[in-house]
């Protein structure tokens, strides 16, 4: 009688944690909070897209998504952490391309690995960056200012973010594409390099629309070029840089991860309501005040872009000669 009663006792308990294990298994995502850390500081454009982004997902799914600031050297700090965080879903990467696609080969060690440490989730959304220049300098244009540092080998200078930023590389390639020899000035963030363009200290300088579109729309900055490979829907008026130099143009990107190993089916979940969010005309609204627009797409699509998008910047880096220990 001992033995029945074990017996009925064990074949119960793994009918129970069968059940139990079944139930787990197909457990709705999120039950839970879920994580979006940003590798930048807050206020900036990538801080912003995912604050957007996290308030739609929450109202989608009925949990709380909110937003994680791990900022430092130049975003390897949170996508290094990102790339640790437990692969369940619950802890995803929202990342400016350049922490993803060029740090690699700016930074001896960033503590990630761009593609064997995350799962491409979706692409977000698209930045617009612009050749930005005091309205005092005699050029109003990418063919003037051309014809300008020409005039003047290594005259003018051109401030940016930092050695080895998006807005440096970029400054880096329009020389090399026109010719010219502009002296770079690094400043400590987007944000004191357009203070200084504005101020008169420095003539020129790349920056991204959040971090200029109020200076321009205040007459405080002039646009000489758009830096992407088309006109932006914010500066209809304003030309893009490839409009006078064939071949030219960057178009700066944000994008969702997950760890390496996230189950598929979460992956491929979070793809579809990201759709759903980018398809949303408040959302599209919002992000136009910023200078981007939403950028839709596949995990597989972010994924060959990153690819891609790492070997162009290899190039551009090489070139450079920019370099951070």
């Amino acid at each position: 009688m001992a033995f029945h009663t074990k017996h009925l006792i064990s074949s119960s308990l793994a009918i129970l944690l069968s059940l139990t294990g079944l139930a787990h298994a197909q457990e709705k995502f999120p039950s839970r909070q879920v994580t979006l850390v940003v590798p930048q500081a807050a206020g900036g454009a990538n801080d912003a897209i995912a604050r957007v982004v996290a308030q739609k997902l929450s109202d989608q799914w009925g949990q709380s998504v909110v937003v994680e600031n791990r900022p430092g050297a130049g975003g390897n700090v949170g996508t290094a952490y990102a790339a640790k965080a437990k692969n369940d879903g619950y802890t995803l990467l929202v990342n400016a391309d350049s922490a993803q696609v060029i740090n690699p080969f700016l930074y001896a060690k960033t503590g990630f690995d761009s593609v064997k440490d995350f799962e491409p989730v979706a692409p977000l959304a698209k930045a617009g960056y612009v050749l930005v220049a005091n309205p005092s300098l005699p050029a109003n244009n990418v063919a003037e200012l051309i014809a300008l540092a020409k005039s003047k080998p290594g005259a003018l200078s051109i401030a940016s973010a930092g050695n080895g930023t998006l807005n440096h590389l970029i400054g880096e390639m329009l020389q090399k594409a026109t010719d010219i020899q502009l002296q770079h000035i690094p400043y400590k963030g987007a944000a004191a390099a357009a203070t200084d363009v504005v101020g008169g200290q420095v003539p020129l300088s790349v920056q991204s629309m959040p971090s200029s579109i109020a200076f321009i729309r205040s007459g405080k900055l002039k646009v000489l070029g758009v830096v992407n490979e088309k006109r932006l829907a914010a500066l209809p008026d304003a030309p893009s840089i490839g409009e006078t130099v064939p071949g030219f143009g960057a178009t700066p990107w944000y994008g969702m991860f997950a760890p390496a190993g996230t189950p598929k089916n979460i992956t491929l979940q979070i793809q579809n309501d990201i759709a759903k969010v980018l398809d949303s005309k408040d959302v599209q609204e919002r992000l136009a005040t910023l200078g981007c627009e939403t950028f839709k797409g596949t995990g597989d699509q972010l994924a060959q872009i990153v690819k891609s998008d790492m070997v162009r910047w290899a190039k551009i880096v090489k070139d450079s000669g920019a370099k951070i220990d």
